[in-house]
């Protein structure tokens, strides 16, 4: 099993600056991709930005220019710098991991964090 524990949330004004942490645990073997996912009241949840193990990085439209992910394959940790943040980012943010784990014989499984609250607010 994989356990995902997201920090970084909270309260910051527009234009402000937050960075999201995902560090994942458990009888990893393996982690594939690593991303950020949001859902704000009352909509779908969408893809914020994701980083394979090799390749490049994607993000929503919405926040290029403005975000970041990076992993730290060594911590088995994701992070998402988030920058300008505007109202409309405001969500709940989850983390998404794609991992071969001790127990799924040699096979990528998904697992997800619990969600940080990113509010944007003046």
């Amino acid at each position: 099993q994989v356990q995902l524990v997201e920090s970084g949330g909270g309260l910051v004004q527009p234009g402000g600056s937050l960075r999201l942490s995902c560090a994942a645990s458990g009888s990893i073997s393996s982690i594939d991709a690593m991303g950020w996912y949001r859902q704000a009241p009352g909509m779908e949840r969408e893809l914020v930005a994701r980083i394979p193990s090799v390749g490049n990085t994607n993000y929503v439209n919405s926040v290029k220019g403005r975000f970041t992910i990076s992993r730290d394959n060594a911590k088995n940790t994701a992070y998402l710098q988030m920058n300008s943040l505007k109202p409309e980012d405001t969500a709940v943010y989850s983390c998404n991991v794609w991992a071969i784990t001790a127990q799924s014989m040699g096979v990528f499984r998904e697992y997800w964090g619990k969600g940080t609250l990113v509010t944007v607010s003046s």
